[in-house]
């Protein structure tokens, strides 16, 4: 008696390992041979094994889902503004508009619901759905800002428009915003320090750029030792302030 009913526990644990669950599938499929239509009051024929060979038309699996189109209740980074009706990617609405609850499913009721007012309208926060992310991006930065070790120089936009591009950042002169001390050259005990510059983008947004000061030699005998990594390291403001000493 106790021996069966080892046995039967062990095959009961054995099929509880192997569970299997239905997985809904659609096919469409059309028949490569046509089969002859029947005549009335007569036996139907046999089907003949050429009726039966399919060809795929559509495997619903893998079919590519539809955009799906939503109201913004307000604004998202990347996106858009409150009131904004966009169209994406299925998976990306449910997971990041619609479950935060950052945007609603279009319809009239909502379209009016979260339009913008005429207060609103005046007041401009962002520029464009891509603003924010640009200053996220522009505040990660250190920007290296090479100048001469032998000659005389002052820091002007310029020269920090020239340390962005060499990053792959683009933007005008009349964008940056130097600092109110003037930051003059060379002068070695402020090599590897850092000041900050402001960069203004679509007249709106403000980014807080750290800029790190290096001096450069011409001359390979003249260069100053190369520090690796050196924007990991800690670094102290050009202008003595401790409330912008900046460490990673």
């Amino acid at each position: 008696m106790l021996r069966n009913l080892s046995k039967t526990t062990l095959n009961f644990s054995k099929n509880a390992l192997s569970l299997e669950q239905q997985v809904r599938t659609t096919f469409i499929l059309k028949r490569r041979y046509e089969p002859h239509l029947h005549k009335t009051n007569t036996t139907p024929k046999k089907y003949r094994a050429k009726h039966f060979i399919y060809d795929l038309v559509e495997d619903t699996l893998v079919k590519k889902r539809e955009n799906i189109e939503v109201v913004l209740t307000q604004f998202v980074d990347g996106v858009g503004d409150k009131g904004d009706i966009v169209s994406m990617k299925a998976h990306f609405v449910y997971n990041q508009l619609l479950l935060p609850g950052f945007a609603v499913y279009k319809t009239d009721e909502n379209v009016a619901k979260y339009a913008k007012t005429e207060a609103e309208k005046n007041t401009v926060v962002h520029s464009s759905p891509y603003a924010q992310r640009t200053v996220n991006m522009l505040e990660s930065l250190i920007v290296p800002v090479s100048m001469n070790k032998d000659n005389a120089w002052v820091i002007e936009p310029w020269h920090i428009r020239a340390s962005l591009r060499k990053m792959g950042y683009h933007c005008k002169d009349e964008c940056i915003t130097m600092p109110e001390q003037k930051i003059e050259g060379p002068e070695l005990t402020n090599e590897g320090k850092e000041f900050f510059v402001t960069i203004t983008i679509n007249n709106l947004e403000k980014a807080k750029v750290r800029c790190r000061l290096h001096h450069w030699s011409t001359e390979p005998s003249e260069r100053l030792p190369y520090v690796f990594e050196h924007w990991k390291r800690p670094a102290e403001n050009i202008f003595g302030s401790s409330e912008e000493t900046v460490q990673n």
